[in-house]
Order: C-alpha cells, then sequence, then structure tokens
C-alpha cells in the first residue's frame, strides 16, 4: 500500500484543527508539514487516522471518534503505550512517536505512530490474489504464526507486566458479555442468552497464564509485504490487554469462517477466509497448540464465550438502529446478523458445529 492508496479525498476526510495540530506540535519540537497536506485513511469505523508528514517523514496520526465515548474505551495513553514499548520486543509493530494528552488540543487526546506501507486485506480478497493456489496456506501461516509471536511476548522485559487485570480475567468476562446480551437482546431470544450464560458459567476454566492480548487480531488489522506476504504491522491496539492467550486466538476464530457457515457468519464480512482458502478451524486450533506450546483441551469453552462476545457486539450495534439512535442503513440487518450469530453459538455449545 503506496501513501495514496487507500486514502479518503478531502472532501470525505473528516476535518480536524490542523492549525492547532501544527502548533502544538511545535511547542513539543517537532515540525507539521503542510505539503502533502494531511489526508484520512479510508479503513476503520471508529478510530479516526490520517497520513501526515512529521518532521519530512510520513507519519500517523490517530485519534477517537468524534462524539460522546464510554468511559474507558479509545484509549489513546493505554495504547500509545504498548507502541512505545512493544517494537524492541516485536518488528512487526509500528512505534509510537508522540502522544498528546490534552484533549483541549483537538477535543481528545491523540497519539501518532510511525508509518508502515503494504498490503492491507479487508473484507474481500483483492483480484490480483484471487486465483493464487498458494494464497490460503500462506494467510493461514501468517496469522498463526504471528498471534503465537505476540503471545509469546516477555511482558516484564518489554515493561507492560502491570497491563491490564489477568487475575479474573475470564469470569469477568461471563459476567460482562452475559450482562451486554441481555441488554440488547432481540425480542424472542431470552432463552438462547439465557441457555449459552449458563453453558459459559457451567464450564468456566481457570484463567491460563497471562499473556499480552491484542483483543481483535484479524486479517484487516495487519499490514502485509505485498510480496511476501509477512506482516509488516499489526495495529489496532487500543484494547491491548494481558489475560488467558485461548481467549485472544478464540477471538481470531470467530472470524474464521468456513463455507458451511449459517448466513449470519458470512453476512458480516469481517475477513475473507472462504474466498482466500484458509485452513479449517480445526487445523487452526492445532497449527497454534504447536506453534505455542498451549494445551488446548478446553477450547470449547473459549470458543463459545469468544462466539457470544460477537453476536453481542452486533445486537448492540444493531440496537443503536432499533432504537433510532442512528438511522444508517448499514446498521438496520445487524441485529440478524448477532442473532444469527448467537443461534451458531448455541449450536457450537451443544457440540452440533465447531
Amino acid at each position: 500500500m503506496t501513501p495514496e492508496t487507500g486514502l479518503r479525498s478531502a472532501a470525505e476526510s473528516v476535518p480536524l484543527d490542523w492549525a492547532a495540530v501544527r502548533r502544538h506540535l511545535a511547542a513539543h519540537g517537532h515540525r507539521l508539514d503542510a505539503d502533502p497536506p494531511p489526508r484520512q485513511f479510508a479503513g476503520g469505523l471508529a478510530n479516526l487516522n490520517y497520513l501526515i508528514h512529521l518532521d519530512g517523514r510520513p507519519a500517523v496520526l490517530r485519534r477517537p471518534p468524534m462524539g460522546d465515548l464510554p468511559a474507558g474505551s479509545f484509549d489513546m495513553a493505554r495504547e500509545f503505550r504498548i507502541l512505545s514499548r512493544l517494537p524492541d520486543a516485536l518488528p512487526f509493530i509500528a512505534r509510537g512517536l508522540y502522544l498528546c494528552s490534552d484533549p483541549s488540543v483537538i477535543g481528545q487526546p491523540f497519539q501518532i505512530i510511525e508509518y508502515r506501507s503494504g498490503l492491507v486485506i479487508r473484507e474481500h480478497l483483492p483480484p490480483h490474489l484471487a486465483h493464487r493456489p498458494d494464497i490460503g496456506a500462506r494467510l493461514s501461516r501468517m496469522l498463526l504464526e504471528t498471534i503465537a509471536a505476540i503471545h509469546a511476548v516477555d511482558t516484564e522485559a518489554a515493561g507492560l507486566d502491570d497491563l491490564g487485570r489477568p487475575e479474573g480475567f475470564l469470569a469477568r468476562g461471563v459476567s460482562g458479555w452475559r450482562k451486554r446480551g441481555l441488554a440488547a437482546l432481540e425480542d424472542g431470544t431470552e432463552a438462547l442468552h439465557t441457555g449459552i450464560g449458563t453453558w459459559l458459567e457451567r464450564h468456566i476454566v481457570p484463567d491460563g497464564p497471562p499473556a499480552l492480548l491484542h483483543n481483535d487480531f484479524k486479517l484487516n488489522n495487519i499490514i502485509l509485504d505485498p510480496d511476501s506476504f509477512a506482516p509488516r504491522a499489526v495495529v489496532d491496539w487500543d484494547q491491548g490487554t494481558r489475560g488467558d492467550p485461548l481467549f485472544d486466538f478464540a477471538t481470531l476464530l470467530t472470524y474464521w469462517i468456513h463455507p458451511g457457515d449459517p448466513p449470519a457468519m458470512h453476512d458480516m464480512e469481517q475477513m475473507p477466509a472462504v474466498e482466500a482458502c484458509l485452513c479449517s478451524r480445526q487445523d487452526a486450533v492445532a497449527d497454534y497448540a504447536r506453534l505455542s506450546g498451549r494445551d488446548m483441551s478446553d477450547f470449547l469453552f473459549y470458543r463459545v464465550l469468544a462466539m457470544y462476545k460477537l453476536s453481542v457486539i452486533f445486537l448492540q450495534l444493531g440496537l443503536r438502529y432499533r432504537t433510532g439512535v442512528t438511522r444508517e442503513q448499514r446498521y438496520a440487518h445487524l441485529t440478524g446478523i448477532g442473532t444469527g450469530i448467537l443461534e451458531f453459538t448455541h449450536e457450537i455449545a451443544k457440540g452440533r458445529a465447531f
């Protein structure tokens, strides 16, 4: 991806007070170049990312979404802390360069991150890759090796050993997503939510040894070398924490769809697993076990919890449309997707699917 690829036009970009940014950076010894002007990246629905030139070199300015934000979400300081330390442990992490914690400059804190160019594969496989017979095996291997490398980071050596609250991580996940699910459910699905929630509480396992978690690791959060498909940068670390790594891996598998999965799994369009002919989920579990050395015998619990979380996220987004918070049509079908994923989660918990 060259700097011009995947950028919005000036008219489509969400405007920022670039004069205020320029003054702030100048006061801290940096120069925001006016030529070329900042441009917003096209990808993403939450945080806003802009290609800028800082001190004569390309960089990325990243800020939270516009409007009121839930407490603790879109934490620029948390993400900057990870990005300013993790590159010393992993070569595929773009380094955090600068953090502005003063919300008065542009309305929210922001950070500036090293720019890494490359290929980003989003909802669909690019046409020039669609007929390559090796693409599925290469992308599968890259995804599994990359997430295993993240989970193998020595967080103490990286200065991240106090990140998050690993103790009780899984129990908090079960109780928290149960509450969110019951608050966002579609009418007539109470029994499904109750049944899955009860199953999770009955089958909860002890927390595994904590590791660094990305918390939304999937193909479109990786910038790839366009020739070798090696990761140049894993991005979007604002949910990064420490906890049981099997939940992080299970989150990746929620996007790893099979041709025979229910329609809702295809309709969410998060990762082109079928188009790319990724390996099966069962093979992915076996390969991750080999790469990480972790015991996967209790993996069904993690699989069900991660799938339930995914269903609730779609139901929460759909609730915004159902309650009139937004009338954007892209939200209109999200409740149906969430309920469809919920039904599939129930089948997985009952052992009738994986």
